[in-house]
């Protein structure tokens, strides 16, 4: 595994970065269910359960991933030339 790749996952993996993360997709995925579920409960009918979890799963993911590249892009900036 290069080590470019291990650092990204272990910067990913941090705690701050997940704690973020985690609250980003539980705001985001609650509103993304309410607008894309909440006609069907509306309805009386029960939610589709894989796009609930893509609500939630997809601004994870993302909120991760921009999170960890710009921490990792403001650490190679501060670091001095060789």
């Amino acid at each position: 595994m290069p080590d470019a790749f291990r650092t990204f996952l272990a910067t990913a993996c941090s705690r701050s970065i997940l704690t973020g993360a985690v609250r980003v997709a539980l705001v985001v995925g609650s509103i993304l269910n309410l607008i894309n579920q909440g006609p069907r409960v509306y309805e009386g009918l029960a939610p589709s359960w894989p796009h609930v979890l893509l609500n939630f799963l997809v601004p994870f993911c993302v909120s991760t991933y921009s999170a960890t590249r710009s921490l990792l892009r403001l650490n190679d900036a501060a670091r001095p030339p060789i």
